[in-house]
């Protein structure tokens, strides 16, 4: 596993629909995500190891809730996406954990952080942070990691709009995860 990089090493960045973050990656659910997930699409979606709650992978080590569609990859979730979800690829830390604290660092708030993201996505545009990247996407990574929101914006992919309301529709129906259950 590549060591996080600090924040400040990138110009911008954007979901663009590869998978990687589902095919690669163990999802951690918090208790309360773990819940709800269970008492909306069953037991079977979820399991339990070194303690933890995760979302139940395929047998290729993907997430049972990772779709391609025309050729992108999607969530089956979207509005009920767990933290750890929305976070990816963005670590936010009260301490500098992977070094080089005074490039992870950031005051939200009077608030001090340290903001690193993976290397491993390729949405990733290095070089030193546009107004606009640190405006929207670091304030809203922030604010998602401190729950003062959980909506995203600007952290995930531009679904159209079709596409949103279709998978919504198929969770609210109880149809379960967009595709064949496990």
């Amino acid at each position: 596993m590549v060591r996080p990089v600090p924040w400040r090493r990138v110009a911008s960045w954007s979901c663009n629909l590869c998978g990687k973050c589902c095919r690669e990656y163990r999802v951690v659910l918090k208790p309360e995500e773990w819940l709800k997930l269970v008492d909306i699409y069953g037991p079977e979606v979820a399991e339990v190891g070194h303690g933890k709650f995760y979302l139940r992978r395929r047998p290729d080590g993907s997430c049972i809730f990772l779709k391609k569609v025309g050729g992108k990859w999607l969530c089956g979730l979207q509005d009920m996406k767990p933290k750890a979800c929305k976070l990816w690829p963005f670590k936010v830390l009260s301490w500098p954990k992977y070094g080089r604290a005074a490039e992870a660092y950031v005051n939200y708030m009077g608030c001090p952080l340290y903001v690193y993201v993976d290397p491993f996505c390729p949405g990733l545009k290095w070089g030193s942070p546009t107004p606009a990247f640190v405006s929207t996407v670091l304030k809203e990574t922030i604010e998602i990691a401190l729950g003062i929101r959980t909506e995203q914006e600007h952290t995930t992919s531009k679904l159209p709009e079709s596409l949103r309301l279709y998978l919504r529709a198929r969770r609210v129906r109880g149809l379960g995860p967009a595709g064949p259950r496990i």
